[in-house]
């Protein structure tokens, strides 16, 4: 069975390979993509895997974006923090996902639904992703928590936020900075993909708050902001054309 995984989490990533490979050894992991660009790119570029496993939340947006812009009859097991919303609405429709961090049993009793399952069964579950997808409401304000107040803070003044092994902060475009208790994780999911993008683990920045690109010397982008960070903003070298490709169609489409 050829397998393609779409995860953007080094360590899910790892931990679902280990089980794949603990249930059976003969599956082959044809491809790892970390987000909705990347996987539309591969799945243009390969031949059909035989199955897909797929984050719902992914570095540029959520994974239900691929279906708008290609048509699948790979059949498609989620895997997915807590949401109440998907897994109501995969239990209804008898989808099948998978909650992080994912067990051997319950990876075990998704490959032996999906088994069950004949091809038209397949084309109709896919045939409903458009409609689970929840209409996205992006943030336009939030409010941030600091001392005894709470800070109204309109995400057109966001610059970046960042995070370190304790703590996550947001950087305003005045210099200003103010701790806020989600992860990053949490935070992407409600930020407009066209203006906000996760550059690494450590950083989510805005676009126009970026002041210029420079080119590595090991193929990475170094991002400067128009504002002052703690740490440089690395891209990866696998993720700098995504990147570039992002930064081009939002001067497009502005």
């Amino acid at each position: 069975m050829n397998v393609l995984i779409v995860e953007d989490e080094t360590a899910a990533y790892e931990n679902l390979v280990e089980i794949l490979h603990e249930i059976d050894q003969a599956i082959q992991i044809v491809g790892n993509t970390e987000s909705v660009s990347q996987t539309l790119q591969w799945l243009k570029s390969n031949p059909a895997p035989d199955l897909i496993f797929m984050d719902i939340h992914l570095s540029d947006g959520s994974a239900f974006a691929i279906f708008d812009r290609i048509e699948l009859e790979t059949p498609i097991i989620f895997t997915t923090a807590y949401d109440k919303y998907a897994i109501d609405a995969f239990k209804v429709n008898s989808i099948d996902y998978l909650l992080k961090p994912v067990k051997v049993e319950d990876l075990k009793r998704a490959l032996n639904k999906l088994e069950k399952l004949a091809h038209q069964d397949i084309v109709d579950y896919l045939s409903k992703l458009s409609v689970l997808a929840p209409k996205q409401k992006f943030k336009d304000k939030m409010l941030v928590p600091y001392k005894d107040r709470l800070l109204p803070v309109n995400m057109r003044d966001v610059a970046c936020f960042y995070t370190t092994e304790k703590s996550t902060y947001i950087y305003l475009k005045d210099g200003s900075q103010y701790p806020y208790s989600k992860t990053l994780e949490q935070i992407i999911s409600t930020l407009d993909p066209n203006e906000f993008v996760r550059a690494n683990k450590q950083y989510i920045i805005a676009r126009d708050s970026v002041r210029n690109l420079t080119i590595w010397f090991d193929s990475r982008l170094l991002v400067t902001l128009d504002i002052n960070v703690p740490e440089r903003i690395y891209i990866s070298k696998n993720k700098a054309s995504e990147f570039k490709d992002w930064m081009i169609k939002g001067s497009e489409e502005s």
